[in-house]
Protein backbone atom coordinates (compact mmCIF):
# COMPACT_ATOMS: atom_id res chain seq x y z
CA UNK A 1 0.00 0.00 0.00
CA UNK A 2 1.39 3.61 -0.85
CA UNK A 3 2.06 5.57 1.64
CA UNK A 4 0.13 9.01 1.85
CA UNK A 5 2.64 12.01 2.99
CA UNK A 6 2.84 15.62 3.33
CA UNK A 7 5.38 17.72 0.70
CA UNK A 8 7.71 18.29 3.95
CA UNK A 9 7.39 14.69 4.65
CA UNK A 10 8.73 14.09 0.77
CA UNK A 11 11.35 16.25 1.04
CA UNK A 12 13.09 14.14 3.00
CA UNK A 13 12.21 10.85 1.13
CA UNK A 14 13.15 12.46 -1.81
CA UNK A 15 16.93 13.05 -0.72
CA UNK A 16 17.18 9.91 0.55
CA UNK A 17 15.63 8.58 -2.82
CA UNK A 18 18.20 10.90 -4.87
CA UNK A 19 21.16 9.51 -2.87
CA UNK A 20 20.39 5.92 -3.93
CA UNK A 21 19.82 6.96 -7.14
CA UNK A 22 16.59 5.96 -7.57
CA UNK A 23 13.84 7.44 -10.56
CA UNK A 24 11.33 9.40 -9.60
CA UNK A 25 8.34 9.30 -11.44
CA UNK A 26 5.58 11.89 -11.03
CA UNK A 27 1.71 11.47 -12.23
CA UNK A 28 -0.93 14.14 -10.89
CA UNK A 29 -4.28 15.22 -11.89
CA UNK A 30 -8.06 15.12 -9.93
CA UNK A 31 -8.85 11.42 -9.69
CA UNK A 32 -11.87 12.13 -8.61
CA UNK A 33 -12.95 8.84 -10.30
CA UNK A 34 -10.46 6.23 -10.90
CA UNK A 35 -10.67 3.94 -13.79
CA UNK A 36 -9.09 1.45 -15.77
CA UNK A 37 -7.41 4.42 -18.14
CA UNK A 38 -5.93 5.36 -15.04
CA UNK A 39 -4.56 2.04 -14.13
CA UNK A 40 -3.17 1.45 -17.23
CA UNK A 41 -1.78 5.11 -17.07
CA UNK A 42 -0.14 4.59 -13.51
CA UNK A 43 1.27 0.98 -14.38
CA UNK A 44 2.82 2.74 -17.40
CA UNK A 45 4.34 5.78 -15.45
CA UNK A 46 5.89 3.22 -12.99
CA UNK A 47 7.99 1.42 -15.98
CA UNK A 48 9.50 5.14 -16.78
CA UNK A 49 11.20 5.00 -13.63
CA UNK A 50 11.98 3.43 -9.76
CA UNK A 51 9.29 4.75 -7.33
CA UNK A 52 5.75 6.86 -8.23
CA UNK A 53 4.41 9.77 -6.64
CA UNK A 54 1.21 10.51 -7.51
CA UNK A 55 -0.78 13.87 -6.63
CA UNK A 56 -3.93 15.20 -6.18
CA UNK A 57 -5.66 18.50 -6.52
CA UNK A 58 -7.34 19.79 -3.44
CA UNK A 59 -10.90 20.26 -3.68
CA UNK A 60 -11.00 24.11 -2.93
CA UNK A 61 -8.62 24.31 -5.95
CA UNK A 62 -10.25 21.87 -7.91
CA UNK A 63 -11.65 24.16 -11.49
CA UNK A 64 -14.64 21.85 -12.71
CA UNK A 65 -17.66 23.43 -11.45
CA UNK A 66 -19.72 23.28 -8.32
CA UNK A 67 -20.15 19.70 -6.88
CA UNK A 68 -16.36 19.01 -8.20
CA UNK A 69 -14.77 16.59 -7.20
CA UNK A 70 -17.36 14.49 -6.35
CA UNK A 71 -15.01 12.35 -3.68
CA UNK A 72 -13.56 14.54 -1.09
CA UNK A 73 -9.61 14.79 -0.50
CA UNK A 74 -9.13 11.82 2.15
CA UNK A 75 -11.36 9.55 -0.13
CA UNK A 76 -9.36 10.49 -3.36
CA UNK A 77 -6.00 9.98 -1.48
CA UNK A 78 -7.26 6.77 0.40
CA UNK A 79 -8.10 5.11 -3.16
CA UNK A 80 -5.02 5.75 -4.72
CA UNK A 81 -3.01 4.65 -1.77
CA UNK A 82 -4.46 0.92 -1.89
CA UNK A 83 -2.86 0.80 -5.98
CA UNK A 84 -0.12 -1.73 -5.74
CA UNK A 85 2.15 0.18 -8.73
CA UNK A 86 1.55 4.10 -6.47
CA UNK A 87 4.64 4.35 -4.21
CA UNK A 88 3.64 7.87 -2.39
CA UNK A 89 0.13 9.56 -2.65
CA UNK A 90 0.00 13.70 -2.15
CA UNK A 91 -2.13 16.64 -1.87
CA UNK A 92 -1.57 19.62 -4.08
CA UNK A 93 -2.49 22.61 -2.73
CA UNK A 94 -3.15 24.99 -5.53
CA UNK A 95 -4.71 25.39 -8.91
CA UNK A 96 -1.50 24.67 -10.45
CA UNK A 97 0.87 21.71 -9.61
CA UNK A 98 3.98 23.84 -9.14
CA UNK A 99 4.05 23.34 -5.27
CA UNK A 100 4.16 19.19 -5.96
CA UNK A 101 6.71 19.77 -8.55
CA UNK A 102 9.17 21.67 -6.44
CA UNK A 103 8.52 18.77 -3.56
CA UNK A 104 9.02 15.99 -5.61
CA UNK A 105 11.71 17.10 -8.58
CA UNK A 106 10.60 14.25 -10.44
CA UNK A 107 12.82 13.09 -12.96
CA UNK A 108 10.24 11.83 -15.00
CA UNK A 109 6.53 14.21 -15.22
CA UNK A 110 4.20 11.69 -16.91
CA UNK A 111 0.88 13.06 -18.46
CA UNK A 112 -1.87 11.10 -20.78
CA UNK A 113 -1.79 11.00 -24.34
CA UNK A 114 -4.28 13.67 -24.22
CA UNK A 115 -1.92 16.55 -22.86
CA UNK A 116 0.38 15.79 -25.39
CA UNK A 117 -0.74 18.79 -27.74
CA UNK A 118 -0.31 21.88 -25.68
CA UNK A 119 -2.91 23.96 -27.88
CA UNK A 120 -5.90 21.63 -26.41
CA UNK A 121 -4.98 22.53 -22.79
CA UNK A 122 -7.55 24.69 -21.75
CA UNK A 123 -6.00 25.85 -18.57
CA UNK A 124 -2.62 26.72 -21.08
CA UNK A 125 -0.57 25.75 -18.25
CA UNK A 126 0.92 22.32 -19.41
CA UNK A 127 4.09 24.50 -20.87
CA UNK A 128 4.59 25.66 -17.91
CA UNK A 129 4.82 22.76 -15.80
CA UNK A 130 7.26 21.19 -18.43
CA UNK A 131 9.23 24.63 -17.72
CA UNK A 132 9.54 23.79 -14.59
CA UNK A 133 10.14 19.94 -14.16
CA UNK A 134 13.28 20.66 -16.73
CA UNK A 135 14.99 23.55 -14.58
CA UNK A 136 14.37 20.45 -11.68
CA UNK A 137 16.69 18.69 -14.20
CA UNK A 138 13.24 16.19 -14.92
CA UNK A 139 11.43 15.78 -17.90
CA UNK A 140 7.97 15.44 -19.49
CA UNK A 141 6.53 11.42 -21.12
CA UNK A 142 3.58 10.52 -22.33
CA UNK A 143 1.85 7.48 -21.69
CA UNK A 144 0.15 5.81 -24.69
CA UNK A 145 -3.14 3.72 -23.13
CA UNK A 146 -6.29 4.27 -23.52
CA UNK A 147 -8.06 7.59 -22.87
CA UNK A 148 -11.36 7.09 -20.78
CA UNK A 149 -12.94 10.56 -18.29
CA UNK A 150 -13.76 10.10 -15.46
CA UNK A 151 -15.86 13.55 -15.63
CA UNK A 152 -17.88 11.18 -18.05
CA UNK A 153 -17.97 8.55 -15.97
CA UNK A 154 -19.63 10.60 -13.39
CA UNK A 155 -21.43 12.84 -15.45
CA UNK A 156 -23.54 9.46 -16.47
CA UNK A 157 -23.41 6.82 -13.54
CA UNK A 158 -22.92 9.22 -10.49
CA UNK A 159 -25.86 11.58 -9.18
CA UNK A 160 -23.59 14.90 -9.62
CA UNK A 161 -26.16 16.30 -12.41
CA UNK A 162 -29.86 16.46 -11.80
CA UNK A 163 -31.86 14.62 -14.25
CA UNK A 164 -33.56 17.65 -15.73
CA UNK A 165 -29.79 19.23 -16.53
CA UNK A 166 -28.66 15.77 -18.32
CA UNK A 167 -31.38 16.20 -20.38
CA UNK A 168 -30.59 20.07 -21.25
CA UNK A 169 -27.00 19.08 -22.02
CA UNK A 170 -27.80 15.82 -24.12
CA UNK A 171 -29.87 17.75 -26.52
CA UNK A 172 -27.63 21.26 -26.00
CA UNK A 173 -24.37 18.66 -27.44
CA UNK A 174 -26.27 17.42 -30.19
CA UNK A 175 -25.61 21.09 -31.94
CA UNK A 176 -22.57 22.29 -30.25
CA UNK A 177 -19.37 20.96 -28.62
CA UNK A 178 -16.41 22.58 -26.66
CA UNK A 179 -14.71 23.45 -29.91
CA UNK A 180 -17.78 25.91 -30.17
CA UNK A 181 -17.70 27.04 -26.97
CA UNK A 182 -13.87 27.86 -27.41
CA UNK A 183 -14.12 30.13 -30.62
CA UNK A 184 -16.41 32.49 -29.23
CA UNK A 185 -14.57 32.59 -25.85
CA UNK A 186 -11.15 32.95 -27.62
CA UNK A 187 -12.99 35.96 -30.12
CA UNK A 188 -13.73 37.51 -26.79
CA UNK A 189 -10.16 38.57 -26.47
CA UNK A 190 -9.84 41.09 -28.81
CA UNK A 191 -13.11 43.30 -28.17
CA UNK A 192 -13.10 46.55 -27.10
CA UNK A 193 -15.28 46.48 -24.54
CA UNK A 194 -16.87 49.97 -22.21
CA UNK A 195 -18.51 49.04 -19.17
CA UNK A 196 -21.26 51.78 -18.25
CA UNK A 197 -22.65 51.68 -14.59
CA UNK A 198 -23.26 52.60 -10.78
CA UNK A 199 -19.56 52.27 -9.06
CA UNK A 200 -20.81 49.99 -5.63
CA UNK A 201 -18.84 49.39 -2.77
CA UNK A 202 -20.31 45.81 -1.06
CA UNK A 203 -19.55 45.54 2.49
CA UNK A 204 -20.19 42.41 3.98
CA UNK A 205 -20.28 42.83 8.01
CA UNK A 206 -20.30 39.34 9.34
CA UNK A 207 -22.31 38.66 12.85
CA UNK A 208 -23.40 35.77 14.86
CA UNK A 209 -27.01 36.34 15.58
CA UNK A 210 -27.86 35.84 19.32
CA UNK A 211 -31.77 36.16 19.57
CA UNK A 212 -34.49 38.54 19.23
CA UNK A 213 -33.99 42.08 21.49
CA UNK A 214 -35.47 41.36 24.76
CA UNK A 215 -37.56 44.37 24.20
CA UNK A 216 -37.77 44.89 20.57
CA UNK A 217 -38.32 42.91 17.65
CA UNK A 218 -34.92 44.08 15.99
CA UNK A 219 -32.01 40.57 16.13
CA UNK A 220 -29.36 40.81 18.04
CA UNK A 221 -25.86 40.13 17.09
CA UNK A 222 -22.35 40.17 17.90
CA UNK A 223 -19.85 41.28 15.50
CA UNK A 224 -17.42 38.85 13.91
CA UNK A 225 -15.30 40.85 11.24
CA UNK A 226 -16.02 42.54 7.86
CA UNK A 227 -15.29 42.84 4.20
CA UNK A 228 -14.93 44.94 1.58
CA UNK A 229 -15.70 43.92 -2.38
CA UNK A 230 -16.37 45.74 -5.50
CA UNK A 231 -19.26 45.57 -6.69
CA UNK A 232 -21.91 46.96 -9.38
CA UNK A 233 -20.54 47.79 -12.81
CA UNK A 234 -16.89 47.01 -11.28
CA UNK A 235 -18.11 43.60 -10.55
CA UNK A 236 -19.36 43.29 -14.02
CA UNK A 237 -16.23 44.88 -15.54
CA UNK A 238 -13.73 42.38 -13.34
CA UNK A 239 -15.39 39.43 -14.98
CA UNK A 240 -15.38 40.73 -18.28
CA UNK A 241 -11.41 41.62 -18.01
CA UNK A 242 -10.78 37.69 -18.02
CA UNK A 243 -12.30 37.48 -21.62
CA UNK A 244 -11.11 40.79 -23.19
CA UNK A 245 -8.00 42.26 -22.43
CA UNK A 246 -9.76 45.71 -23.68
CA UNK A 247 -11.54 46.49 -21.11
CA UNK A 248 -12.67 50.41 -19.98
CA UNK A 249 -15.01 51.20 -17.24
CA UNK A 250 -16.85 54.50 -17.08
CA UNK A 251 -18.79 55.79 -13.99
CA UNK A 252 -18.27 58.77 -11.28
CA UNK A 253 -16.71 57.85 -8.05
CA UNK A 254 -16.58 59.91 -4.79
CA UNK A 255 -13.93 61.91 -3.31
CA UNK A 256 -12.98 59.30 -0.85
CA UNK A 257 -8.94 58.58 -1.10
CA UNK A 258 -9.04 55.05 0.25
CA UNK A 259 -11.35 53.99 -2.56
CA UNK A 260 -9.11 55.47 -5.25
CA UNK A 261 -6.44 53.83 -3.98
CA UNK A 262 -7.93 50.89 -4.34
CA UNK A 263 -9.91 51.20 -7.15
CA UNK A 264 -5.99 51.66 -8.56
CA UNK A 265 -4.62 48.73 -6.84
CA UNK A 266 -6.75 46.10 -7.53
CA UNK A 267 -8.11 47.17 -11.24
CA UNK A 268 -5.35 48.94 -13.25
CA UNK A 269 -3.59 45.85 -13.55
CA UNK A 270 -6.94 44.18 -15.47
CA UNK A 271 -8.81 47.21 -17.13
CA UNK A 272 -8.79 50.98 -17.60
CA UNK A 273 -10.64 53.21 -15.82
CA UNK A 274 -11.90 56.73 -16.92
CA UNK A 275 -14.29 57.68 -13.95
CA UNK A 276 -15.12 61.30 -13.23
CA UNK A 277 -14.61 61.95 -9.61
CA UNK A 278 -17.54 64.27 -7.82
CA UNK A 279 -17.04 66.26 -4.53
CA UNK A 280 -20.50 65.87 -4.32
CA UNK A 281 -21.67 62.41 -5.16
CA UNK A 282 -20.19 59.77 -2.30
CA UNK A 283 -19.05 56.70 -3.86
CA UNK A 284 -21.97 53.64 -3.03
CA UNK A 285 -21.55 51.68 -0.28
CA UNK A 286 -24.26 49.12 0.48
CA UNK A 287 -23.44 47.57 3.57
CA UNK A 288 -24.86 44.02 4.19
CA UNK A 289 -24.85 42.59 7.94
CA UNK A 290 -24.72 38.55 7.26
CA UNK A 291 -24.77 35.34 8.83
CA UNK A 292 -22.27 32.71 8.01
CA UNK A 293 -23.23 29.03 8.28
CA UNK A 294 -19.34 27.86 7.88
CA UNK A 295 -19.85 24.41 7.74
CA UNK A 296 -22.12 24.57 4.69
CA UNK A 297 -20.34 27.91 3.29
CA UNK A 298 -23.58 29.36 3.07
CA UNK A 299 -24.52 33.50 3.99
CA UNK A 300 -27.45 34.89 5.36
CA UNK A 301 -28.45 38.71 4.98
CA UNK A 302 -29.96 39.87 7.43
CA UNK A 303 -30.14 43.85 6.83
CA UNK A 304 -28.48 46.10 4.98
CA UNK A 305 -27.61 49.83 4.94
CA UNK A 306 -26.74 52.09 2.27
CA UNK A 307 -25.54 55.67 1.92
CA UNK A 308 -27.59 56.56 -1.48
CA UNK A 309 -28.20 60.07 -1.81
CA UNK A 310 -31.74 61.21 -1.45
CA UNK A 311 -32.94 62.56 -4.20
CA UNK A 312 -30.44 60.25 -6.13
CA UNK A 313 -29.08 62.52 -8.04
CA UNK A 314 -25.55 63.13 -10.14
CA UNK A 315 -24.41 66.84 -9.19
CA UNK A 316 -24.51 69.19 -12.25
CA UNK A 317 -20.74 69.81 -12.76
CA UNK A 318 -20.10 65.47 -12.94
CA UNK A 319 -23.05 64.64 -14.81
CA UNK A 320 -21.90 67.26 -17.38
CA UNK A 321 -18.24 65.77 -17.70
CA UNK A 322 -19.57 61.78 -17.66
CA UNK A 323 -22.14 62.87 -20.55
CA UNK A 324 -19.45 64.68 -22.28
CA UNK A 325 -17.52 61.39 -21.90
CA UNK A 326 -19.81 58.78 -23.54
CA UNK A 327 -20.16 61.45 -26.18
CA UNK A 328 -16.66 61.22 -27.03
CA UNK A 329 -16.34 57.64 -26.26
CA UNK A 330 -19.06 55.55 -26.63
CA UNK A 331 -18.56 54.67 -30.56
CA UNK A 332 -15.30 53.96 -30.05
CA UNK A 333 -16.05 50.33 -28.49
CA UNK A 334 -17.35 47.14 -30.15
CA UNK A 335 -19.58 46.59 -27.48
CA UNK A 336 -21.49 48.91 -24.51
CA UNK A 337 -22.17 46.99 -21.47
CA UNK A 338 -24.95 49.28 -19.49
CA UNK A 339 -25.21 48.48 -16.20
CA UNK A 340 -28.43 50.69 -15.16
CA UNK A 341 -28.82 50.26 -11.10
CA UNK A 342 -30.97 53.09 -10.79
CA UNK A 343 -28.89 55.03 -8.25
CA UNK A 344 -29.06 58.33 -10.16
CA UNK A 345 -26.05 57.79 -12.48
CA UNK A 346 -27.88 56.91 -15.98
CA UNK A 347 -30.58 60.21 -16.08
CA UNK A 348 -32.13 60.48 -19.77
CA UNK A 349 -29.74 62.39 -21.38
CA UNK A 350 -26.93 59.20 -20.57
CA UNK A 351 -29.60 57.07 -21.67
CA UNK A 352 -29.87 58.71 -25.21
CA UNK A 353 -26.24 59.15 -25.18
CA UNK A 354 -25.57 55.63 -25.06
CA UNK A 355 -28.58 54.22 -27.48
CA UNK A 356 -26.94 56.63 -30.22
CA UNK A 357 -23.79 56.18 -29.78
CA UNK A 358 -22.96 52.49 -29.01
CA UNK A 359 -22.23 50.03 -31.90
CA UNK A 360 -23.71 47.17 -29.65
CA UNK A 361 -25.22 47.59 -26.86
CA UNK A 362 -25.79 44.99 -23.80
CA UNK A 363 -28.58 46.39 -21.59
CA UNK A 364 -29.28 45.48 -17.80
CA UNK A 365 -31.70 48.00 -15.94
CA UNK A 366 -31.82 46.55 -12.54
CA UNK A 367 -34.88 46.93 -9.72
CA UNK A 368 -34.05 47.25 -6.00
CA UNK A 369 -35.41 48.50 -2.56
CA UNK A 370 -34.28 51.94 -3.21
CA UNK A 371 -35.82 52.85 -6.91
CA UNK A 372 -38.63 49.86 -7.08
CA UNK A 373 -40.85 50.47 -9.86
CA UNK A 374 -39.12 53.68 -10.75
CA UNK A 375 -36.23 51.74 -12.91
CA UNK A 376 -37.98 50.16 -15.60
CA UNK A 377 -36.43 48.37 -18.85
CA UNK A 378 -39.03 50.06 -21.05
CA UNK A 379 -38.28 53.40 -20.72
CA UNK A 380 -35.16 52.32 -22.72
CA UNK A 381 -36.15 52.27 -27.07
CA UNK A 382 -32.98 50.08 -27.74
CA UNK A 383 -30.38 47.44 -27.04
CA UNK A 384 -28.82 45.04 -28.92
CA UNK A 385 -29.36 42.11 -25.94
CA UNK A 386 -30.73 42.51 -22.63
CA UNK A 387 -30.49 40.52 -19.37
CA UNK A 388 -33.52 40.97 -16.43
CA UNK A 389 -34.33 39.02 -13.63
CA UNK A 390 -38.60 37.94 -13.12
CA UNK A 391 -39.19 41.06 -10.64
CA UNK A 392 -37.63 43.81 -13.54
CA UNK A 393 -39.68 41.79 -16.04
CA UNK A 394 -42.72 41.71 -13.94
CA UNK A 395 -42.59 45.67 -13.36
CA UNK A 396 -41.83 46.24 -17.06
CA UNK A 397 -44.87 44.83 -17.91
CA UNK A 398 -47.79 45.18 -14.70
CA UNK A 399 -50.49 42.66 -16.04
CA UNK A 400 -51.43 39.90 -14.23
CA UNK A 401 -52.57 38.16 -16.97
CA UNK A 402 -49.36 37.86 -19.40
CA UNK A 403 -46.69 35.07 -18.60
CA UNK A 404 -43.61 34.99 -18.58
CA UNK A 405 -42.90 33.52 -22.41
CA UNK A 406 -45.23 35.79 -23.41
CA UNK A 407 -43.55 38.59 -21.32
CA UNK A 408 -39.88 38.42 -22.11
CA UNK A 409 -41.30 37.96 -26.41
CA UNK A 410 -43.23 41.17 -25.54
CA UNK A 411 -39.61 42.80 -24.47
CA UNK A 412 -37.55 41.06 -27.10
CA UNK A 413 -40.43 42.62 -29.82
CA UNK A 414 -40.22 46.11 -28.08
CA UNK A 415 -36.41 46.16 -28.68
CA UNK A 416 -36.52 43.94 -31.65
CA UNK A 417 -33.74 41.84 -30.79
CA UNK A 418 -33.27 39.30 -28.34
CA UNK A 419 -32.27 38.91 -24.85
CA UNK A 420 -32.30 36.84 -21.63
CA UNK A 421 -34.49 36.16 -18.30
CA UNK A 422 -33.01 35.13 -15.19
CA UNK A 423 -34.81 32.89 -12.79
CA UNK A 424 -32.39 31.69 -10.11
CA UNK A 425 -32.97 27.97 -9.13
CA UNK A 426 -35.26 26.81 -12.53
CA UNK A 427 -32.36 28.48 -14.49
CA UNK A 428 -32.53 31.04 -16.92
CA UNK A 429 -34.65 31.61 -20.23
CA UNK A 430 -33.91 32.79 -23.85
CA UNK A 431 -35.65 34.88 -26.70
CA UNK A 432 -34.51 35.20 -29.87
CA UNK A 433 -36.61 35.35 -33.33
CA UNK A 434 -39.67 35.21 -30.91
CA UNK A 435 -38.43 31.72 -30.19
CA UNK A 436 -38.57 30.67 -26.49
CA UNK A 437 -35.27 28.44 -25.44
CA UNK A 438 -34.84 27.10 -21.48
CA UNK A 439 -31.81 26.31 -19.91
CA UNK A 440 -31.95 24.78 -16.22
CA UNK A 441 -29.63 25.66 -12.78
CA UNK A 442 -26.23 23.58 -13.36
CA UNK A 443 -25.90 23.84 -9.78
CA UNK A 444 -28.11 24.47 -6.66
CA UNK A 445 -25.34 24.13 -4.32
CA UNK A 446 -24.84 28.52 -3.52
CA UNK A 447 -23.19 29.91 -1.21
CA UNK A 448 -24.56 33.68 -1.91
CA UNK A 449 -26.62 34.96 -5.12
CA UNK A 450 -24.92 38.51 -4.99
CA UNK A 451 -23.59 38.92 -7.93
CA UNK A 452 -24.42 35.75 -9.32
CA UNK A 453 -27.08 37.77 -12.15
CA UNK A 454 -23.95 40.14 -13.12
CA UNK A 455 -21.94 37.63 -13.97
CA UNK A 456 -24.68 36.47 -15.95
CA UNK A 457 -25.50 39.22 -18.01
CA UNK A 458 -21.42 40.03 -18.68
CA UNK A 459 -20.87 36.93 -19.97
CA UNK A 460 -23.64 36.27 -22.40
CA UNK A 461 -23.37 39.67 -23.38
CA UNK A 462 -20.21 38.89 -24.80
CA UNK A 463 -20.81 36.05 -26.24
CA UNK A 464 -23.18 37.60 -27.88
CA UNK A 465 -21.16 40.34 -29.23
CA UNK A 466 -18.73 38.07 -30.44
CA UNK A 467 -21.66 36.66 -32.74
CA UNK A 468 -22.88 33.87 -30.90
CA UNK A 469 -26.26 32.70 -30.33
CA UNK A 470 -28.49 33.58 -27.34
CA UNK A 471 -28.74 30.27 -26.78
CA UNK A 472 -25.07 29.86 -26.18
CA UNK A 473 -24.91 33.25 -24.58
CA UNK A 474 -27.46 31.56 -21.93
CA UNK A 475 -24.92 28.63 -21.78
CA UNK A 476 -22.22 30.41 -21.20
CA UNK A 477 -24.16 32.80 -18.75
CA UNK A 478 -25.25 30.43 -16.88
CA UNK A 479 -21.74 28.76 -15.97
CA UNK A 480 -20.80 32.24 -14.96
CA UNK A 481 -23.96 32.34 -12.53
CA UNK A 482 -23.43 28.89 -11.33
CA UNK A 483 -19.84 29.63 -10.53
CA UNK A 484 -20.40 33.44 -9.51
CA UNK A 485 -23.09 32.25 -7.14
CA UNK A 486 -20.56 30.10 -5.31
CA UNK A 487 -18.27 32.96 -4.22
CA UNK A 488 -18.97 35.57 -1.38
CA UNK A 489 -20.35 38.52 -2.66
CA UNK A 490 -18.24 39.90 -5.56
CA UNK A 491 -14.64 39.03 -3.30
CA UNK A 492 -13.69 37.22 -6.44
CA UNK A 493 -14.64 37.57 -10.27
CA UNK A 494 -15.21 34.79 -12.42
CA UNK A 495 -12.27 33.33 -14.41
CA UNK A 496 -12.00 32.21 -17.82
CA UNK A 497 -10.20 29.43 -17.24
CA UNK A 498 -12.96 28.16 -14.47
CA UNK A 499 -15.55 29.06 -17.19
CA UNK A 500 -13.73 26.69 -19.95
CA UNK A 501 -13.29 23.90 -17.27
CA UNK A 502 -16.76 23.73 -16.23
CA UNK A 503 -18.22 24.15 -19.45
CA UNK A 504 -15.81 20.88 -20.49
CA UNK A 505 -17.32 19.01 -17.68
CA UNK A 506 -20.77 19.88 -18.70
CA UNK A 507 -20.14 18.84 -22.08
CA UNK A 508 -18.40 15.70 -21.26
CA UNK A 509 -21.61 13.99 -20.77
Amino acid sequence: MAKIVSKKEFCEIREKLKAGHKKIVLCHGVFDLVHPGHIIHFEEAKKLGDVLVVSITSSEFVRKGPGRPYFDDTMRQKFLSSINCIDYVMLSEGYTVDDIIEAVEPDIYAKGQEYANAKDDITGKISEEAELVQRHGGEVAYTKGQVFSSTKLINQALPSLSREVKSYLEEFCSRYDLSHIKKYVDAMRNMKVLVVGDVIIDEYIYCNVQGLMSKDMGYSTRYKYSEQYLGGSLAVARHLSSFSDQVTIMGVVGSEKAIHSRLLNELSHKLRMDFVYSPYYPTIVKKRYVSLNEKREEVSKIFAVNNLLDPMLLDAGSAEQFHRRLEEKAEQYDVVILCDFGHGLIDSKAREIIQEKATFLALNCQTNSSNYGKNLITKYHRADVFALDQKELGLAFSDYQSEEPEALKRLARHFGNKGWLTRGAKGAMAVEKDELLLCPAFTLKVKDTIGAGDAFFALASLSVAVGASAEVGMFLGNIAGALASNIVGNKESVEKVNVLKYASTLLNI
